[in-house]
């Protein structure tokens, strides 16, 4: 088990950290109850309470990464939050070197975000009201994912997370006036629930169990829960992850989430909402490291995660969905880092920064994209815009170059270290896991060159589009052009992190030392000649991929409609692998069929056992008042005839 750090108190710099959420957080209340009066300016404000809070962290950062590794995890008690009996919980925060890590990704890449968000929602009317309100969601989102990542219990983490899907909810479906937005968003909500029940069921097990949710005495009890309470509790952490996360079995919503506007794509995929479940079982690492089934589970989840992302984004020709499902498969290759135990908490830790970068890069690069070819999101109607956006093909290569692993940028040193970590698990494992992070390598190779071929390079379909006789549509008109300075600036900043993010985290295991606190020292494992060679056939199935996708669309003509009959491979991938049926088949529809059962149950047995009682007692009320005639001589007679009545029973019995 790994040795807990002791925990200080915040002091200096750090004392101040309740400002690193409160300021999005006022950010975005101001933006809602201002009104009408903030929509010229609301849009600077969201930016600068982010760029503040990023400032503040890096303060922080600063002056923690001066101290010994054994002081550097802090807390920060605010305030008493619940009271109840037995159960005590501190509205209270927790510094140490993995949230300060997230705090500087969320607020650093966010901070770039919000700048790029100010020219792709820019108008022609200054005052547009949808503006303020883009950015006071914006910033809500940030400071749910800050209060997430700083609370030092679960009952804090569970307040950021329900934040993080209620601003998710908002963003996705922030185009009103779309149907397929709101669909989106409801889908995002309702699977997300699923996750959190899980979520919530865990830190009900540990309060049972333990009779506190801080995390300091969580974690130094842990070893008291019975194995089956145990491997449960990882399992519904690794259920809250999956939600979160976009990973198999919820990871359906993630690519639909692209109905939002492009910067919230780039913001849930990068620096905030998928990245939740990576960070939730890396700080629960000391429950992790007791259950090496829980362990085993979360590496098969990532392991299937990783290919099923990898084999969709192969089919789709929507950038953004392209680029969703790679967000799915990395996000996979995560997972299955942390589920190493370990080995792989830091080299985990490690890709997701690194994927922040890049994948941010990629996210805007796409947006750029969209912004000049009238938010047209189909690869099949671009090509030949590199010499149109220099620019954002420069950076959008760059992003591409560091995703599939080329040598030198960043997914090379923290992808590749993750694929050499899982052929070093042991027996089967290392083969199971090892061979499919190398066929997803090749796979994003594959689809990722695919895109790059489609939107940069070839023939400029959308010239054909602009011709009245295609399809006797009437012509569109494009005329593609770089993006202004505001959207160019943050894409060449991110630029830089896809080119020296991946060596500066891993040289010489600078993020994982300094992680050390967090997550217990980095174990390595000897891996045979296999492990060895790992980087070598990564290296070597990337390079196949982009051959193959060389071979299949660059040295042929791309039709501008996507074609109707392809194979059954290529038609499984664009229906989701199923998903979507699955989902529907075995929850949507009984779950549908269940409710109409317990509504008719409800009509006919519970309502109808009420109402046939009160209709039975009408219905007779009704006829027994026929007998009130309001005559002297019916009620004579009534009294008549009952006397005579009486009389003969008493005549009766007294005869009998």
């Amino acid at each position: 088990m790994t040795e807990l750090p002791e925990v200080g108190h915040a002091t200096g710099a750090a004392s101040l950290a309740w400002l690193l959420f409160v300021l999005p957080a006022l950010g975005a209340l101001v933006l809602f109850v201002a009104g009408r009066r903030s929509n010229r300016w609301g849009h600077w404000l969201g930016v600068l309470t982010v760029v503040a809070s990023f400032v503040l962290g890096l303060v922080i950062f600063f002056q923690t990464i001066g101290q010994a590794a054994a002081g550097r995890t802090v807390e920060l008690r605010l305030f008493d939050w619940i009271a109840v009996g037995n159960l005590h919980v501190d509205f209270g925060l927790r510094l140490d070197p993995l949230s300060l890590t997230f705090v500087l990704l969320i607020t650093g890449v966010g901070s770039l975000i919000h700048i790029y968000s100010v020219g792709y929602m820019s108008s022609d009317n200054p005052g547009d009201p949808s503006r303020r309100r883009f950015f006071a969601q914006l910033n809500l989102f940030v400071a749910a994912m800050l209060i997430l990542v700083l609370g030092n219990n679960f009952v804090m983490l569970y307040l950021g997370w329900e934040g993080v899907g209620l601003a998710s909810y908002l963003l996705i479906g922030f185009y009103q006036d779309r149907p397929s937005a709101a669909t989106a968003a409801k889908k995002a909500f309702l699977m997300n629930r699923v996750g959190d029940v899980g979520l919530a069921l865990a830190i009900f097990i540990l309060w049972t169990q333990l009779g506190t949710l801080q995390y300091t005495e969580v974690f130094e009890r842990i070893g008291q829960v019975p194995p089956a309470a145990l491997v449960a509790i990882t399992v519904l952490l690794l259920l809250g992850a999956c939600g979160k996360s976009g990973q198999f079995p919820l990871q359906a919503w993630l690519p639909d989430a692209m109905e939002g506007p492009t910067p919230v794509s780039a913001l849930i995929h990068a620096a905030t909402m998928v990245t939740a479940g990576v960070y939730l079982i890396a700080r629960c690492n000391p429950i992790y490291n007791l259950s090496e089934s829980g362990r085993l589970i979360v590496m098969l989840v990532g392991g299937v995660t990783l290919l099923i992302g990898a084999i969709i984004g192969c089919a789709y020709d929507d950038i953004k969905k392209v680029l969703a499902y790679s967000t799915v498969s990395q996000i996979g290759y995560m997972i299955l880092a942390v589920g190493l135990g370990p080995v792989g908490y830091a080299l985990g830790i490690a890709h997701l920064l690194a994927h922040g970068f890049f994948k941010a890069g990629l996210f805007l690069g796409a947006g750029s994209v969209m912004h000049a070819m009238n938010d047209n999101v189909d690869m099949r109607h671009y090509g030949g815009l590199w010499r149109k956006m220099p620019i954002t093909f420069v950076t959008f290569g760059l992003g591409y170059l560091a995703l599939i692993g080329f040598p030198g940028l960043s997914g090379f040193f923290t992808k590749d270290a993750i694929i050499e970590a899982a052929f070093t698990a042991p027996g089967w494992q290392g083969w199971v896991f090892g061979i499919a992070a190398t066929v997803a390598a090749g796979l994003t190779a594959f689809y990722m060159t695919r895109l790059m071929i489609m939107t940069f390079f070839g023939e400029r379909r959308w010239e054909k589009l602009q011709s009245p006789e295609l399809n006797g549509e009437p012509a569109k008109d494009y005329h593609p052009h770089e993006s202004p300075w505001s959207m160019t600036a943050p894409m060449i900043l991110l630029a830089f992190g896809s080119l020296f993010a991946g060596f500066l985290l891993t040289n010489g295991h600078a993020l994982a030392g300094w992680l050390t606190p967090s997550l217990g020292e980095l174990q390595e494992r000897e891996g045979g000649a296999v492990g060895h060679a790992a980087s070598w056939i990564v290296l070597a199935c990337s390079a196949l991929g982009v051959l193959i996708a060389y071979l299949v669309v660059g040295r042929r003509p791309t039709p501008v409609e996507r074609p109707a009959r392809v194979s059954f491979p290529v038609q499984a991938a664009r229906r989701d692998l199923y998903a979507n049926a699955v989902n529907e088949a075995l929850i949507a529809r009984p779950g549908t069929w269940l409710a109409r059962a317990l509504v008719f149950l409800d009509n006919r047995g519970v309502d109808g056992i009420v109402n046939g009682a009160a209709a039975l007692l009408g219905g007779s009320s009704g006829r027994l008042r026929r007998l009130q005639t309001g005559f002297v001589r019916s009620y004579a007679l009534s009294m008549l005839g009952g006397s005579v009545l009486v009389v003969a029973a008493l005549l009766a019995v007294r005869f009998a």
